[in-house]
C-alpha cells in the first residue's frame, strides 16, 4: 500500500516471522513426535500376542467324518459343529426360500463346498449349545439342531427355523488347506 506521499507501508495483517514462532512449530511437532511414540507402543500391546493368534486358528482333518456323519470340535472355547451332509440333506437346504427364514440367508452363502457345513454350535437366544451332533439327538423339525434351553430349531444349513433364537448359527471363518483339511479362525490369504 502506499500513502499520499508515495512509500510503501508494510501491511499491517502480515507479520515478520520470528524465532519465537519457529520455537512454538519446533516444540509442538516434538509434542507430537512424544505423544505418539507413547501411544503406538501402547495401542500395540493390546494386540494379542503371536503364540495366542496361533492357538486361535485350528486345522482339521476331515477325511474320517463319514457323509451323514457330524462331528464337534472346540474352537475358542467354543464347539464347532462339522457335518458332512448328504446330497439329500444339500437338496432340501438348498430348496428352502429365504422368505421362509427367521434370518433369511441362502444355503450356498453359509458353505464354501455343499457337502461340508461348518458353525459354531452355540444357540443365538442364550448360548446354550444345541443336540443334533449324534444321531440318536432330538434334530428338531427341520433336521438339524434342537436347542433345549427355550426350543429354538435351526435346520440342516443351521438357519434358525423356529423358537426364539434371533439369528443363524454363525459360519466361523475357515479356507480349505487341501481337499481334506479345513483351517478354523481366518479367511483365505
Amino acid at each position: 500500500m502506499s500513502d499520499s506521499s508515495g512509500s510503501v507501508k508494510p501491511d499491517s495483517k502480515s507479520k515478520p516471522k520470528t524465532r519465537r514462532d519457529f520455537l512454538i512449530l519446533a516444540s509442538g511437532a516434538m509434542g507430537g513426535i512424544g505423544a505418539a511414540s507413547f501411544v503406538l507402543p501402547f495401542i500395540d500391546s493390546m494386540n494379542p500376542a503371536a503364540d495366542t493368534l496361533a492357538a486361535a486358528n485350528i486345522d482339521v482333518d476331515l477325511s474320517p467324518i463319514e457323509v451323514g456323519q457330524a462331528i464337534t470340535v472346540m474352537w475358542r472355547g467354543k464347539p464347532l459343529f462339522i457335518r458332512h451332509r448328504t446330497p439329500e440333506e444339500i437338496k432340501l437346504s438348498q430348496e428352502v426360500t429365504e422368505n421362509d427364514l427367521l434370518d433369511p440367508e441362502s444355503d450356498k452363502d453359509r458353505v464354501k463346498k455343499p457337502e461340508w457345513l461348518i458353525v459354531v454350535g452355540v444357540c443365538t437366544h442364550l448360548g446354550c449349545v444345541p443336540s443334533g451332533q449324534r444321531p440318536s439327538d432330538n434334530k428338531g423339525s427341520y433336521g438339524g439342531w434342537f436347542c433345549p434351553c427355550h426350543g429354538s430349531e435351526y435346520d440342516i444349513s443351521g438357519r434358525v427355523r423356529r423358537g426364539p433364537a434371533p439369528t443363524n448359527l454363525p459360519v466361523p471363518p475357515y479356507y480349505f488347506l487341501d481337499e481334506t483339511t479345513i483351517r478354523v479362525g481366518q479367511q483365505e490369504a
